[in-house]
C-alpha cells in the first residue's frame, strides 16, 4: 500500500520530461497517468466512451438514476488501490466498511455465512472458525474442505509466503475443480460455496477456472486477516472512486479527451515488416475525422477486446502480441431492480414496507453486506440503496438490488426487459417473504458487456503480456497484463503501478531515443 500512496521516488526535470499518450481511461490507465505525471513527465488520455472509468465507470441517466458496468466490491487485500486512494485522499470518504462476514442467500430465504468474526483473533483461526461453523455446507463437505484446504499451498504460506506463491503459480494449467477433488475436496463444496466464489470473482465456475486464479485469493484470506473484509462505495465510481482520482490528474496537467476512440498506432517496422518504434496515435477527437498526434510513448490501457481491436495486424508479427489473441472475454449482464420495499429483510414484515421516512446513509432494514447465491443465475448481488446509500437510497423507494448475471451468454441477445423479468422471478426465490408481502418492481436497468474480465481458464496464465514490450517506446497496462493478481481492480491497478515503473525505469533510454529521432528528422 505505501508505494500506491506515496507514489514515484524520482522526479525528472524539464529536459527529460516525455511526452506520453494514454489509450483508455480505465483504473489501469489512470493509475498508470498518476505515477508517471508525478514522476514529471506530460500525460494525455484518450477514452471512446464519454465517461472515465472503464468497467468501473458509471453515469447518470435521464431520470437521475446512477448506472454501473458491474457490481465493484473492495476486498481488504486490495492494497494497491486502497493506496491510491489514500493518495488522492478519499480512502475514508470513498469506501464503507462492511461486517466481517461472506453471506450466502438460498433458494427458500436461508442463509449460510462465512463469519470471519472471532473477537480480534485473526488469520489463520478466524478462516477456520468461519469454514468450521458455516451452516452453506453439511458435515461432511466440511470435513473434505478441511482435508483439501489442510494440504494446499495455503499451508506453506503460513510459514512462507513467497513459496506459497511459487506453488501457486504453478497450478495455472489445472482448473480449480481439478485440484481440489484431487485429494479430498467434495463436489457438495463446490456446488454449494465454491461456484458462487468462483463466479464473483472470474465470471466462470469452478471446473473452468484456474486454480492459480481461485488459490491466489484463498492464499491472502488464509494469512490476512483483512485480506477478506469487505468494503463497497458509499455511493456511485464515479463519485468516489474515478471522480477524486480525475480531479488528482487535472490538478497536475492531465489532459483528458473523451469520446475519442483511437484509430491506429503510428509506427516504423523493420526490414521483415515488424514493428520498432511507435511515432503516436490517429484519434478521433471527440468524434471527429482522424487526426494525427505525436507522443515519445505511447500506452495501451485497454481490456482483452479493446486491446486486439487496437493493435495494428504488424504487431502480430512479434510473438508477444499475438499471444494475447488467445486470450478472450466473458460475457457479463448486470441488472438493477429498484422495489417498493425492503426486499433482503425477511423477519420484520412491517419493517420490509417502511419506506415513507428517512432511510438514508444505511438505516433501512436488510442485509447491508455483499451476497452470494448458489441457487440463482446471478452469483453475486447487492442492495445498493443500503450498502452504497449516498447515491443510489432515494426516499420513499426501497431496495435497489445490483445482480450480476453469470453465466451471461444465454442473456446477450434477450431484450433487457426479459433479462430484467427473469433476475426479478429469481429473487423473490431466494426472498420468498418478499413476494408474500407484495413487493413489486418498480424500476430495472441492465447493461450488457459481451467481453468483460479475461476469462482465467487453466493455462491462460503464459499468454498475458508483460507491461514493458519489445518495441522500447510501447508499454501495455491493464488488468490481463501480468501482475500476481487476478482480473479486478486491484488487478487493474497493479498493472498501472507496474507500468509506469517501466517507463520510469527506462525514462533515460526513452529521451536518447526521442532526440536521435528528433535528429534524424531535422
Amino acid at each position: 500500500m505505501q508505494k500506491a500512496f506515496q507514489g514515484p521516488s524520482v522526479r525528472f526535470p524539464e529536459e527529460k520530461k516525455l511526452k506520453i499518450g494514454i489509450v483508455g481511461s480505465g483504473l489501469a490507465g489512470m493509475v498508470t497517468a498518476m505515477d508517471l505525471v508525478d514522476a514529471g513527465h506530460e500525460v494525455e488520455i484518450f477514452e471512446a466512451r464519454n465517461f472515465v472509468g472503464g468497467k468501473v465507470g458509471s453515469w447518470v441517466d435521464k431520470d437521475g438514476n446512477h448506472i454501473e458496468m458491474g457490481l465493484h466490491v473492495f476486498f481488504g487485500c486490495y492494497y494497491n488501490l486502497f493506496g491510491i486512494l489514500q493518495r488522492v485522499g478519499t480512502f475514508d470518504k470513498s469506501l464503507r466498511l462492511k461486517e466481517h462476514r461472506h453471506i450466502f442467500v438460498n433458494e427458500g430465504g436461508w442463509t449460510g455465512e462465512l463469519d470471519f468474526r472471532m473477537g480480534g483473533i485473526g488469520a489463520p483461526f478466524n478462516g477456520l472458525k468461519a469454514f468450521a461453523t458455516t451452516e452453506q455446507l453439511g458435515l461432511y463437505d466440511k470435513l473434505m474442505n478441511a482435508v483439501r484446504l489442510g494440504t494446499s499451498p495455503i499451508v506453506r504460506a503460513l510459514v512462507d509466503f513467497d513459496g506459497g506463491m511459487d506453488m501457486v503459480r504453478s497450478l495455472d494449467d489445472i482448473s480449480f475443480s481439478e485440484w481440489f477433488l484431487r485429494l479430498g475436496g467434495s463436489r457438495g463444496s463446490i456446488k454449494r460455496m465454491w461456484d458462487p466464489i468462483a463466479y464473483a470473482l472470474g465470471f466462470i465456475d469452478c471446473d473452468n477456472i484456474s486454480a492459480r486464479c481461485m488459490l491466489t485469493i484463498f492464499q491472502l484470506f488464509a494469512v490476512r486477516s483483512e485480506a477478506s473484509v469487505l468494503r463497497m462505495c458509499e455511493g456511485s465510481p464515479n463519485t468516489f472512486i474515478s471522480g477524486p482520482i480525475v480531479d488528482y490528474l487535472k490538478e497536475r496537467g492531465v489532459k483528458f479527451n473523451l469520446n475519442s476512440r483511437v484509430e491506429d498506432i503510428m509506427h516504423e517496422v523493420d526490414a521483415q515488416g515488424k514493428p520498432t518504434f511507435v511515432k503516436g496515435i490517429e484519434v478521433a477527437l471527440d468524434g471527429g475525422e482522424p487526426v494525427k498526434k505525436n507522443f515519445d510513448v505511447v500506452v495501451c490501457a485497454q481490456d482483452v477486446p479493446g486491446i486486439k481491436k487496437l493493435l495494428p495486424e504488424s504487431f502480430r508479427k512479434h510473438d508477444m502480441f499475438d499471444r494475447i489473441y488467445k486470450l478472450e472475454g466473458v460475457p457479463v449482464a448486470t441488472v438493477q431492480l429498484r422495489f417498493d420495499g425492503w426486499i433482503t429483510e425477511m423477519q420484520d414484515k412491517e419493517a420490509m414496507k417502511k419506506i415513507n421516512e428517512d432511510l438514508s446513509d444505511g438505516k433501512a432494514p436488510g442485509i447491508d453486506n455483499l451476497l452470494y447465491s448458489a441457487d440463482v443465475e446471478f452469483s453475486c448481488f447487492a442492495d445498493l440503496a443500503l450498502t452504497s446509500p449516498a447515491e443510489y437510497y432515494k426516499e420513499g423507494e426501497g431496495s435497489l438490488l445490483q445482480c450480476v448475471l453469470t453465466p451471461a451468454d444465454r442473456f446477450m441477445s434477450m431484450p433487457p426487459e426479459e433479462v430484467a423479468r427473469i433476475t426479478c422471478e429469481q429473487a423473490y426465490k431466494l426472498f420468498p417473504s418478499a413476494r408474500e408481502q407484495g413487493l413489486k418492481c418498480t424500476w430495472s436497468n441492465v447493461v450488457k458487456l459481451r467481453e468483460s474480465l479475461y476469462r482465467e481458464a487453466p493455462g491462460m496464465d503464459k499468454f498475458r503480456p508483460a507491461q514493458n514490450t519489445v518495441i522500447p517506446n510501447f508499454f501495455l497496462s491493464g488488468s490481463y497484463t501480468y501482475q500476481d493478481y487476478i482480473d479486478s481492480m486491484e488487478g487493474a491497478t497493479k498493472s498501472g503501478l507496474l507500468c509506469a515503473e517501466e517507463v520510469i525505469k527506462a525514462t533515460e533510454s526513452l529521451v536518447s531515443l526521442r532526440d536521435s529521432k528528433m535528429k534524424a528528422t531535422a
